[in-house]
C-alpha cells in the first residue's frame, strides 16, 4: 500500500497541471462565445466526434475490411460498407438533430445563497422532431443531464441548475447541450453563454434571533375595523359643536334604537408600532452574518404581517409590507458593498 502511494506522488503535479490547462482552456474558449439568452444551432456553433463506442465501431469494421481482403469474402465487403454508411447517415443525423435548433433561457427568479437556482431552458424546433436533447452545466459531468424531446414545429422545457454558494449577483453559467441520437456513435454538442444574471439573497440565519422590539410612533386617525369587520373603532359619545360629518350614523341608529346616544368618530391620534430591522441592532457579528441575521428577520416580519423597514449603511427602506417589500428589503441585502457580476 506504501509503494502505491509512493508511486501516486510524482503524478500529481502532473494531475493539478493539467486540470489547470483544462480550466485556462475553458475559460478562453467561453470568452469568445457571445453572451446570450436566445441561441440558434446552427452549423458555425455546434460541434461533432465519434464516442467511445463511435470508435470500437471504427476499429470493428476496419477488421471486417481486412478480413474480408485477406479471404476475398465478398459478404464481407456487402457487410462491412453496409455498416460503413450506417455510421455515416447516424453521424448526419446526430448533427442534424441539433442544427437549427432554437434554445431561450427564461428570466430566472432570485433563490438564497447555499440553495439551488433552478434555470428554465425553451427548445423550440421550427422543423422535424428532436430526440435525446440533453443539457447540463458546462462544467458539471455527464450524470447531470436532463434529457428533453422537442416535438415537431412545438416546445419543449428543460431545466438545469446551479448552486451559488455567496450572495450577489451571479452570471448563469454556460451551459452545454448534446445529443447522441439515433445510434450513440457520434456526440454533437454546443455551448451556450447565457447572459442572464442570477440574484442571490443572503442565507438566512437558522435559527432566527428573535425579532427586535417595534417602537411607538405618532399615527393617523383610528379609523379602523374590528376583527370581526362588524364596526368602526375609534368612536365616542357625541358632542355638542362635532361635525356631522363626523357622526357615524349606521352605529347611532342602532344606538338610538336601544335608547342610546349618537356616537362620534374619535379623531384624536392614535400609537402605532414600527418595526426597524437595523443594521447597528446586528452589533457583534461579522458583516455576512449580519446580512443573514437581517434576512432571517426580513421573513420572520413578512410571516408575521407586520409593517417593517430595513437600516443599512448609507441605505434606508421605509416601513411597509408584502411581497414588494420583502423583495425591496432582500435584494438590497443582498446587494449590499456588491458590484455586479462579483459576489461578496
Amino acid at each position: 500500500m506504501q509503494a502505491a502511494d509512493a508511486l501516486k506522488l510524482p503524478l500529481r503535479p502532473f494531475t493539478l497541471a493539467a486540470g489547470a490547462a483544462r480550466r485556462r482552456f475553458r475559460a478562453w474558449w467561453q470568452a469568445r462565445l457571445p453572451r446570450t439568452d436566445t441561441v440558434l444551432l446552427t452549423q458555425r456553433n455546434v460541434y461533432i466526434l465519434p464516442t467511445r463506442a463511435g470508435l470500437m465501431f471504427a476499429l470493428t469494421l476496419m477488421v471486417l475490411l481486412v478480413a474480408s481482403i485477406n479471404y476475398q469474402l465478398n459478404l464481407g465487403y456487402v457487410l462491412t460498407f453496409l455498416l460503413a454508411g450506417s455510421g455515416i447517415v447516424s453521424m448526419h443525423l446526430t448533427h442534424n438533430t441539433l442544427r437549427g435548433m432554437t434554445l431561450h433561457l427564461r428570466p430566472p427568479a432570485a433563490v438564497f445563497a447555499g440553495d439551488a437556482a433552478p434555470l428554465a431552458v425553451t427548445l423550440t424546433s421550427p422543423g422535424s422532431e428532436r430526440f435525446g436533447i440533453g443539457l447540463r452545466l458546462e462544467s458539471g459531468d455527464a450524470s447531470t443531464l436532463t434529457w428533453a424531446d422537442v416535438p415537431a414545429g412545438g416546445q419543449a422545457p428543460a431545466h438545469v441548475s446551479f448552486v451559488p454558494a455567496t450572495r450577489g449577483l451571479h452570471p448563469v453559467p454556460a451551459i452545454s447541450i448534446e445529443t447522441r441520437f439515433p445510434l450513440g456513435l457520434f456526440r454533437a454538442w454546443a455551448v451556450w453563454r447565457p447572459a442572464s444574471d442570477v440574484l442571490v439573497y443572503p442565507r438566512a440565519e437558522r435559527p432566527p434571533a428573535p425579532l427586535p422590539p417595534a417602537h411607538p410612533t405618532p399615527g393617523g386617525p383610528a379609523t379602523g375595523r374590528r376583527a370581526d369587520g362588524s364596526e368602526l373603532e375609534g368612536v365616542r359619545g357625541y358632542r355638542r359643536g362635532d361635525p356631522l360629518k363626523l357622526v357615524v350614523w349606521k352605529k347611532a341608529a342602532r344606538s338610538l334604537e336601544t335608547g342610546g346616544e349618537l356616537v362620534s368618530r374619535d379623531t384624536s391620534a392614535t400609537v402605532q408600532q414600527q418595526l426597524w430591522l437595523d443594521w447597528q441592532r446586528c452589533a457583534g457579528l461579522a458583516p455576512e452574518d449580519r446580512l443573514s441575521r437581517l434576512a432571517a428577520w426580513v421573513l420572520a416580519a413578512e410571516r408575521a404581517g407586520a409593517d417593517y423597514g430595513l437600516r443599512l449603511p448609507e441605505l434606508q427602506i421605509d416601513p411597509a409590507q408584502g411581497e414588494l417589500q420583502r423583495r425591496r428589503c432582500l435584494e438590497a441585502l443582498a446587494l449590499h458593498g456588491v458590484t455586479r457580476g462579483a459576489s461578496a
